[in-house]
């Protein structure tokens, strides 16, 4: 007598994900792509304001000389209204009060040579004259460019720094500068009624050739439209991965097999 051999019966198990799996999965896909959009968004309004910047600059920087603010309007000046307007004063240079910053230009390491011009009504302000290497930084190593006598000065308006280089600050009492900070220097250098804000001479020849006038950074690095399509790709990235990974949630187990 034969007895029958029961027969091996394959049975489905689904492996579909819990309600608890699901909510993670969009929870987090949300909160990472609404973080992404704002970026991106972010960036796209920091191009629009970038874009007005370089256009403001550009027509302070071509546009005719103009007097500088008075000194009752100090008080009141904000950077973003004044930097880079062109100006032209006129006054004595107090060659014997400068300050060399250092810094480091196309030409290689070098100072900036700041002098205090004293104008009319009795103020201070001070005149970043230009470039100079590094053999060129004492005074009497370039005694042709030390204007004396009445000086006029055609230049850019620029807000004080602060602060200084990677690891270096100012040493007023060692006359080491790394930053152009007008307060620090005008103190150290004894002047009193000086203006907020210095000047970027131009590039007019100076005899001896130094210091060098003209060199102000007028090119501003814009990225932010590229920044915003990035952030934008990304988003859209994590859009389709949250797809991909809730279909294949829903995948079957190759079937099991009961005896």
């Amino acid at each position: 007598m034969t007895i029958p051999t029961p027969h091996s019966t394959p049975v489905a198990h689904r492996t579909g994900p819990s309600r608890l799996a699901i909510a993670v999965l969009y929870t987090l896909s949300a909160c990472l792509i609404t973080s992404l959009l704002a970026l991106g968004t972010w960036q796209v309004q920091r191009l629009g304001w970038k874009v007005d910047l370089i256009e403001r600059i550009n027509a302070r920087v071509h546009a005719e000389p103009v007097a500088p603010p008075a000194r009752a309007e100090w008080t009141a000046l904000k950077p973003e209204d004044y930097e880079y307007r062109r100006v032209q004063l006129s006054g004595e240079f107090q060659n014997d009060k400068e300050a060399a910053v250092y810094t480091v230009t196309d030409y290689g390491p070098g100072y900036w040579i700041l002098t205090p011009l004293r104008i009319e009504d009795g103020s201070t302000v001070i005149i970043n004259r230009g470039f100079v290497p590094t053999d060129k930084r004492l005074a009497e190593t370039r005694q042709q460019g030390q204007i004396t006598g009445s000086a006029t000065v055609v230049g850019l308006m620029r807000a004080p720094e602060h602060g200084g280089l990677f690891l270096r600050t100012n040493d007023p009492a060692n006359a080491r500068w790394y930053s152009r900070n007008i307060e620090e220097i005008a103190a150290a250098n004894g002047l009193s009624d000086t203006a907020p804000f210095y000047i970027d001479a131009d590039a007019t020849p100076n005899d001896g050739g130094v210091p060098i006038g003209g060199l102000t950074q007028l090119k501003f690095p814009n990225s932010h439209l590229s920044y915003a399509i990035t952030w934008y790709v990304l988003a859209l990235m994590v859009a389709v991965a949250t797809w991909y990974v809730r279909r294949n949630m829903n995948t079957r187990r190759k079937p099991a097999v009961e005896d």
